[in-house]
C-alpha cells in the first residue's frame, strides 16, 4: 500500500550566484581544472553534480551540501514566515502550556503586542495572510523579524 508523507524538516539553502566567494565557500570544482584544461564555465559540487547559477545549495544538519535545481526549489520549498518576537514568544508559551492552536489564535487571550500584530491588516487578503503565517509558524517554524 502506498502511503503519502509530509516532510517537516527545515533546511538551510543559499542560491548560487556564480560568485568566486560562493565557489570558494562551497569548494566547487571547476570542470576545466578537473579535466586538466583551462577554466571551464561548468562547476560541480562534490558528490552532487553540476551546479548552475540560480540553483540552490542546501546544507544539512551535519554540514553536508547538496544541489536543489531552482525549479524544484520553487515548487517544493518555501521560506519560513517572518513574525515579530512577541508572536514567536506567544507561540512558544502556548506550546509549552499545552494550548491548542485554535485557542492560541483566540484574540481574547492575546497580550497587547500579539493583539497589535493581528491588527496590522487593511484587506481581507492581508488578514488571511496573517493567519496563514501564524499557522505555518506554529507548524513549520519561523524566523523572528524586527518588532515594530
Amino acid at each position: 500500500m502506498i502511503k503519502i508523507y509530509r516532510v517537516t524538516e527545515t533546511i538551510k539553502a543559499e542560491q548560487f550566484d556564480g560568485s568566486d566567494e560562493m565557489v570558494d565557500k562551497y569548494e566547487l570544482i571547476d570542470a576545466g581544472t578537473m579535466l586538466g584544461t583551462h577554466h571551464s564555465p561548468e562547476l560541480y559540487l562534490t558528490g552532487s553534480g553540476k551546479l548552475d547559477v540560480g540553483d540552490w545549495i542546501a546544507t544539512g544538519v551535519n554540514g553536508e551540501h547538496w544541489i536543489i535545481p531552482n525549479a524544484l526549489y520553487e515548487q517544493q520549498y518555501g521560506e519560513l514566515p517572518v513574525i515579530p518576537k512577541a508572536v514567536a514568544d506567544w507561540i512558544e508559551k502556548c506550546k509549552h502550556d499545552g494550548i491548542a492552536i485554535a485557542s492560541a489564535m483566540d484574540e481574547r487571550q492575546f497580550n497587547k503586542k500579539v493583539s497589535d500584530y493581528f491588527k496590522t491588516y487593511y484587506t481581507r487578503d492581508q488578514w488571511i495572510k496573517l493567519q496563514d503565517d501564524f499557522a505555518r509558524a506554529w507548524l513549520d517554524g519561523y524566523t523572528v523579524g524586527e518588532d515594530e
